[in-house]
């Protein structure tokens, strides 16, 4: 009996990795797929590659990244058309994550040399005949295995930081979105046709643990918790350094002088924006008991108002068809265990949708509450104080962003979230900002991608100290004396011994 093919699972044919629409089963792209030996291929010519790209210098990779960044833009419409086409996003989604993708590109090529370049740190009377000097060498060779809910936005944040700091990157795109990893792969070889320095390797699974027993020289990985943890373990066989990105439960806390309005539309888009289908998408509401039922109001007139459907809609559909039990499952749990569904339910999963649901009254110990859905779906309860607020937020053991909205204490209760990031009056901004890193705490990982933290984890600080005069001091020897230790004594009395 043939089995029957779900729109957007992938399959493999003849060697190759099909990549369909999860709304039509039109099919998006078709990619080789890689064995072992050639992932071990691919990381052997981006080792040589990654030594000619080092060797380009800051200002050449520079000039390289942003001729990258410029033929993504200015084919913007057509890698939205794909991301639209292979993943369901709609198009209008699919621009703003590219558009925030180009912001990172921008942003590592420009500053690179600042932050990584070698530079001269001051020394300390103990040392004062030497001078220190601190630069951060690439690794060699960067991992990247990137999702699929985000396919330019977030590989894209390792990579192109990766890149930027002088490393070769092998590429492992999601099975549910290759098309669009090798898009970006085919855009790069356009503006560096010299060497695979940006390769990508496709295929399930295997494929990725492959890449993590290949020898590369680190990993930045993005996706599930439990696949996280299935990473780690096999990078750590060779004591390979790895990034992680994995899973999100994030939480809105709305405080009594919340502008009500404000954080209603921020919830919804924060909530329901790729379908709910976001790492750092708001799952949780916490909204203090004076304006809660003006906010679950508010809420829900907006959320009622979404479209979904294929195209021109607000929302696409699931991606990633296995996610719809999950979807299912939270909703009946919080449904069947007191709950309330204010708007949608558990006729609101209509394969390959789900239309927008807010649930009220669920029990913090459910599944909807504790698990990662990844689906259109919203709990909102009811706190006496923030309080009590900032506790059920911390109590899961994610610890991703998060999204604080009121004026008097907002900014202090953002700081008392557990998570990497937090948004003070908004949602989700904190991705968008190439200046800030981006990273989570617990079951959500740990390493940073962006900013001035994203390009030092791609690469090596290498300390160097360099004599410059006599030793007034001298300490490191076997000349030293007894009276050059009578000295040490006295002046670690003189500049430490002091209570201040």
């Amino acid at each position: 009996m043939t089995a029957v093919h779900v729109p957007g699972t992938p399959i493999i044919e003849d060697g190759r990795l099909v990549s369909t629409s999860p709304a039509t089963g039109a099919e998006a792209g078709r990619l080789p797929v890689a064995t072992a030996e050639d992932v071990a291929r691919a990381v052997d010519r981006a080792r040589a590659a990654g030594e000619w790209w080092a060797g380009l210098g800051f200002t050449g990779r520079r000039e390289r990244l942003l001729r990258w960044r410029g033929v993504i833009a200015r084919r913007i419409e057509e890698l939205a058309e794909l991301v639209h086409t292979e993943g369901g996003k709609p198009v209008g989604d699919a621009v703003v994550e590219i558009l925030t993708a180009l912001e990172h590109i921008d942003w590592a090529a420009r500053n690179a040399r600042r932050v990584l370049g070698p530079r001269r740190v001051r020394s300390r009377l103990i040392l004062a005949e030497f001078t220190g000097h601190l630069e951060y060498q690439p690794y060699g060779v960067v991992g990247v295995i990137g999702p699929w809910n985000y396919p330019v936005f977030t590989p894209i944040g390792s990579a192109a930081y990766a890149l930027a700091a002088g490393n070769a990157v092998v590429f492992k795109p999601s099975e549910y979105t290759p098309a669009v990893g090798q898009w970006l792969v085919d855009r790069f070889a356009e503006v560096v046709p010299e060497q695979p320095v940006f390769t990508a390797v496709h295929g399930l699974g295997d494929v990725g643990a492959a890449l993590c027993r290949s020898g590369v020289a680190k990993v930045a990985f993005t996706g599930s918790t439990a696949t996280a943890k299935k990473v780690m373990a096999a990078c750590a066989e060779s004591l390979t350094p790895v990034l992680l990105e994995a899973g999100g439960k994030d939480a809105m806390i709305v405080d009594a002088d919340a502008d009500l309005d404000a954080a209603a539309e921020a919830c919804v888009w924060g909530a329901l924006t790729n379908a709910g289908q976001t790492c750092i998408g708001i799952e949780r509401v916490y909204a203090v008991d004076q304006v809660f039922d003006a906010f679950v109001d508010k809420v829900v007139a907006r959320a009622g108002r979404l479209t979904v459907g294929p195209d021109g809609a607000d929302l696409g559909p699931i991606t990633m068809p296995s996610q719809l039990d999950v979807i299912r499952r939270h909703i009946d749990d919080a449904v069947g265990r007191g709950g309330r569904a204010v708007l949608g339910g558990p006729d609101a999963v209509q394969p390959p949708y789900v239309h927008p649901t807010v649930l009220v009254d669920v029990p913090e110990d459910s599944t909807a509450v504790r698990e990662e859905t990844f689906g259109p779906t919203l709990t909102v309860n009811r706190v006496r104080d923030v309080d009590e607020a900032v506790d059920r937020a911390n109590a899961l053991s994610y610890g991703l962003g998060g999204s604080v909205f009121g004026r008097k204490r907002a900014v202090a209760v953002a700081r008392r979230l557990r998570s990497g990031m937090a948004s003070v009056n908004s949602a989700l901004t904190f991705a968008g900002m190439s200046t800030l890193p981006f990273g989570g705490v617990g079951d959500s990982g740990f390493g940073r991608i962006h900013a001035e933290d994203g390009l030092r984890e791609f690469g090596r600080a290498k300390s160097i100290t360099r004599r410059r005069a006599r030793s007034l001091l001298p300490s490191m020897t076997f000349e030293r004396t007894p009276a050059d230790v009578a000295r040490l004594v006295k002046v670690a009395k003189l500049m430490y011994g002091r209570n201040r």
